[in-house]
């Protein structure tokens, strides 16, 4: 199931690919005798909910969509099995500071006065949350920056992380492993983001790591966003976001039932965009393209070349 989960990162609700009948004959194979009615029944009691249709089909599916995912399983159960570490990585919605309607609702005896509208000029900034979910530790971080969200700001939080949570947790990893969307700053497509991986990460770190982009569309099935984004956002519904400090407390303070704990950290660096790396830039990153799928799946090594 858990390679078949896809999740809302608001609300937290979690629906599966599979149907319950589906899931009744794996069962059943693997020796539990349980019907669709009663999968159906448990699968409500771990919050999954059924779900009706929506006209929110992109037009760019990609026909090489259900090969990736298959893919992405493999390569997630090779980690595993290996004992390297996994992260899910993504930017969390922008969020305004200032006293401005977040959306939710909280028990209260009086309701909180915000202002009527959310005009940017009237902000005390405006964040951008790079989280990272490590799915073996069942525990997220959130880098809090308060400038754009480019590729050398997503490739600086992970860098972090694995400077201050990552080596520890796994201090005989030799490889990473990121789950990543194929759009934003760290898109498949996107030149920058592997230069900043190669540059940032895996040389100054020794660090090889291996990239597995989802396919366009297919967003909401990256752990992080309900497992991680989805917690975040319950916890401060309905509070307004005034300062960075009250941001970076709520995250901080994230919890669930099964063990999620959340750290969050501020980088309060200055990141340029519109960065463009030429055809010569790009020959010199010892990246490998995978032989399945090569542009959704590579592998960025340390570079030799290090003066």
């Amino acid at each position: 199931m858990r390679h078949d989960t896809a999740g809302d990162p608001i609300t937290g609700l979690k629906w599966s690919r599979r149907t319950t009948a589906k899931i009744a004959a794996e069962l059943t194979t693997a020796g539990i005798a349980v019907g669709k009615n009663t999968v159906g029944r448990l699968l409500k009691d771990m919050d999954y909910k059924l779900r009706v249709n929506r006209k929110q089909i992109a037009s760019t599916k990609s026909p090489d969509r259900n090969q990736q995912f298959l893919y992405i399983s493999q390569q997630k159960e090779r980690f595993a099995t290996q004992g390297q570490p996994i992260i899910s990585v993504d930017t969390k919605k922008k969020e305004l500071v200032g006293n401005f309607k977040n959306g939710g609702t909280k028990y209260d005896r009086i309701p909180m006065r915000v202002k009527d509208h959310d005009f940017r000029s009237e902000a005390v900034g405006l964040v951008a949350p790079y989280g990272i979910y490590d799915m073996q530790a069942n525990i997220g971080s959130v880098f809090v920056g308060t400038s754009h969200d480019t590729p050398a700001f997503a490739v600086n939080a992970i860098a972090q992380w694995w400077l201050q949570e990552g080596s520890q947790r796994y201090p005989a990893a030799s490889e990473l492993f990121i789950l990543a969307d194929g759009g934003g700053s760290n898109g498949a497509r996107c030149r920058a983001w592997k230069k900043a991986l190669q540059e940032n990460l895996c040389t100054p770190l020794g660090l090889t790591v291996t990239v597995s982009h989802y396919p366009p569309g297919a967003s909401k099935w990256n752990p992080i966003e309900h497992r991680l984004f989805s917690h975040i956002s319950k916890n401060w519904a309905g509070e307004p976001l005034t300062d960075i400090e009250k941001i970076l407390k709520f995250i901080s303070t994230t919890k669930t039932k099964p063990g999620l704990i959340v750290n969050s950290y501020l980088i309060d660096e200055l990141y340029e965009t519109g960065t463009k790396i030429s055809d010569a830039e790009m020959r010199k990153i010892s990246l490998v393209p995978h032989d399945t799928l090569g542009r959704w799946n590579y592998t960025v090594r340390p570079s030799q070349n290090v003066n």
